[in-house]
């Protein structure tokens, strides 16, 4: 498929944890990395981290080939300026982020446009239902007073935050509290952010893509498209 197609929608592609080592040789595994990737996984501390940093790798070559039609192999990437790697020369517009939990790794792939993906266990942990809002906006503080299912709505406002700041390229630097989301159980979800522009337009999916997991995807400009999910399943 050629991005010609992609258009304004962006792409989830969603990879079990258990699939990793079938799906990463079945498309060279640590042979498709990189040097540097080598090096990185290697240093990952457990068999289960290694695992799923080699699931994203290769994810994301797939992933951006299934939107552009090029082999996997030809795949270069350059590090931003925020950190974030990007398609590199050729890439014909096409940005992608990763995430991966236990059990689970996501790649969102969009043209031309910024986007974050985060995935995580849900509901969350009463430790994070206990600490976690306390750095959350004020807006957002209020709203979980009044959530029907508080450790769900801990969770969902920690993906789609986590998402949000994925794809600005700031990450965790950026303070939680710095800006507001509303409400995620009453879609559609809205952004106030006194940092972007006026008439900035994002548009925030959030998912439970299998049981035990909530997943937000957050896209620049993406108003206008709509997000297709392909599992992958070798």
């Amino acid at each position: 498929m050629t991005t010609a197609a992609v258009t304004a929608d962006a792409h989830l592609y969603l990879l079990p944890e258990r699939s990793v080592e079938g799906f990463a040789e079945l498309h060279g595994g640590t042979g498709l990395l990189t040097r540097a990737e080598r090096e990185k996984m290697a240093r990952q501390r457990t068999d289960g981290a290694r695992r799923r940093y080699l699931g994203a790798r290769v994810l994301s070559r797939y992933a951006l080939s299934a939107r552009d039609g090029r082999p996997v192999t030809d795949w270069r990437f350059e590090v931003a300026a925020s950190g974030r790697p990007e398609a590199g020369p050729g890439g014909h517009g096409l940005r992608f982020n990763l995430s991966h939990t236990d059990g689970l790794v996501a790649c969102l792939v969009t043209e031309g446009r910024t986007c974050g993906v985060d995935v995580e266990p849900t509901p969350a942990r009463p430790d994070a239902v206990t600490h976690l809002p306390r750095w959350f906006a004020p807006a957002e503080r209020a709203a979980l007073a009044q959530a029907p299912h508080r450790a769900e709505a801990v969770a969902a406002y920690w993906v789609l935050k986590e998402a949000y700041l994925k794809a600005i390229g700031t990450g965790l630097r950026r303070e939680l509290d710095g800006f507001a989301l509303s409400a995620p159980w009453r879609p559609p979800v809205r952004l106030h952010d006194p940092l972007q522009p006026p008439g900035a337009d994002w548009k925030f999916d959030l998912l439970h893509p299998a049981p035990g997991y909530v997943l937000a995807t957050a896209v620049a400009d993406g108003t206008a498209g709509r997000l297709h999910q392909t599992w992958i399943t070798p």
